[in-house]
């Protein structure tokens, strides 16, 4: 496998495919590169000649931000937003959806899995309850116990 920027590339692969292996190279950006490389983009990547290599890694590293150095990046601009304390950033805090999606229903993927708050589940086990909020709620009136329906006499057939 062609090693560029640190990441091994699939060696089967065409050079403009192997190239979004690498974070941050999608496929408008891999053929962009390949052409400012002068590299035929049917080429594998196992065909690589190691001057086509270096062209590949000295554009990459010249031009874009990628792998560890995008990362970076992108968590220090989350740091910043909670920092500063903006709306985006308080999301991001809360690890709810940053970006306007409705959050009463969906929203697995950044709230996690459920929790159920009181009950007991199919299994037998008691649930846990979700938050503090749950707990100071007003507890349920009580009622009269309700009363059982006396069984209907029973008939004698002879």
């Amino acid at each position: 496998m062609p090693r560029i920027v640190g990441v091994e590339v699939p060696r089967e692969k065409r050079v403009e495919t192997a190239l979004t292996y690498i974070y941050g190279i999608g496929r408008v950006l891999a053929a962009q590169i390949v052409s400012k490389a002068n590299i035929n983009p049917a080429t594998r990547a196992k065909d690589l000649t190691g001057d086509e290599v270096s062209r590949l890694t000295g554009i990459i590293q010249k031009d874009y931000k990628v792998e560890g150095e995008l990362r970076r990046d992108i968590a220090q601009n989350i740091k910043r937003l909670i920092d500063i304390g903006s709306y985006r950033g308080m999301r991001h805090r809360k690890g709810l959806p940053v970006r306007g999606q409705r959050t009463h229903t969906n929203a697995r993927t950044r709230k996690g899995r459920r929790t159920r708050i009181g009950g007991v589940r199919a299994g037998g086990a008691p649930t846990v309850v979700k938050a503090a909020s749950a707990a100071k709620a007003a507890p349920a009136p009580k009622t009269a116990p309700a009363k059982q329906a006396a069984a209907p006499p029973a008939s004698k057939e002879k």
